[in-house]
């Protein structure tokens, strides 16, 4: 695959802030990309870097084979852009504003078209206030699709949304990269990261703190599979020794955590078989295994809020 995004030594301050400390990445053609963190983490300003929006101190970034900053009129035309505070005038009904952005650009696709596709046909005479907030990030998606993009920016598209509306705009991010679409997204929300992305950069005060697959970084860094449950008596030094031989083992108060391996149903069947063999009697039994925010945690050592 060929790079449509090259970014080396990235960086970007306000003042004495700094947003973005040196960051280099690449993002392939085709994929979904992700840039995930909490707020503050600088996702944003990067993606409107890449964008041609911020100018940045230093470093370099290649989007689509030209610098943002120098060339925007040929980003504008050549990606789709969401941004975190996106608004319209609030009497604007859905087809005007398709119709209205449409002219914007000389290789524009059909708005009728769109919105069938994003599921906007019914409310085409629907004025922008009188949607809800999954139809209005639906709007934007296809304002973003207009000029036929190449390249796909989505920042923070989800925050603010139910879960039902937040499944459904993972549905509409997926059929958009089945098209052929390259789609780069930022979100502070890890199970939508975990989803949709083909890699992962997790950023942290302005740094990338790991860059991978989800798998990978799961596997990595996620601590494995874990489980938990509750006793009713003090657990004996022996099966302490014996989980000891392939897993951590967490004890507070009545709640034991069992920790390791990929394989989440050989850990549940082999600390099953040590608490039967050791005649320890257990309740509350909780199979987990490790996600995005577990690699969050670990590398930062911050819980992922909403």
């Amino acid at each position: 695959m060929n790079p449509v995004v090259k970014v080396e030594g990235l960086r970007k301050t306000y003042g004495k802030t700094i947003a973005v400390d040196g960051i280099s990445f690449e993002v392939q053609e085709g994929e979904i990309f992700g840039m995930v963190g909490p707020n503050g983490a600088g996702k944003t300003t990067t993606i409107e870097c890449l964008e041609g929006l911020r100018k940045p101190e230093s470093g370099k970034v290649n989007v689509l084979g030209v610098d943002p900053i120098t060339q925007s009129h040929y980003i504008h035309l050549h990606t789709g852009m969401q941004l975190q505070q996106s608004n319209l005038p609030d009497r604007m009904k859905v087809w005007e504003a398709l119709d209205l952005y449409h002219s914007f650009y000389p290789k524009a696709v059909n708005w009728e078209e769109l919105l069938v596709q994003l599921g906007l046909a019914e409310k085409r005479n629907t004025q922008f206030n009188k949607l809800s907030g999954g139809q209005k990030q639906r709007l934007f998606i296809a304002l973003a699709l207009l000029p036929n993009p190449q390249l796909v920016f989505l920042d923070e598209l989800t925050t603010g949304l139910d879960p039902q509306a937040r499944h459904a705009i993972w549905d509409l991010i997926q059929r958009v990269h089945t098209e052929g679409k390259t789609v780069l997204l930022t979100t502070h929300f890890m199970e939508e990261a975990e989803r949709l992305c083909d890699r992962v950069a997790i950023l942290d005060n302005g740094r990338i703190a790991a860059l991978d697959t989800p798998e990978q970084l799961i596997l990595k860094y996620g601590g494995g599979a874990r489980l938990k449950f509750s006793v009713d008596c003090a657990l004996s030094t022996e099966f302490a020794t014996a989980v000891k031989q392939f897993a951590q083992i967490e004890v507070d108060g009545d709640t034991v955590i069992v920790r390791g391996g990929t394989n989440q149903s050989s850990l549940v069947s082999d600390v099953v078989l040590l608490l039967v063999r050791h005649e320890i009697r257990f309740s509350n039994l909780l199979s987990e295994q490790s996600s995005l925010e577990d690699v969050f945690l670990k590398l930062t050592g911050r819980q992922m809020k909403d």
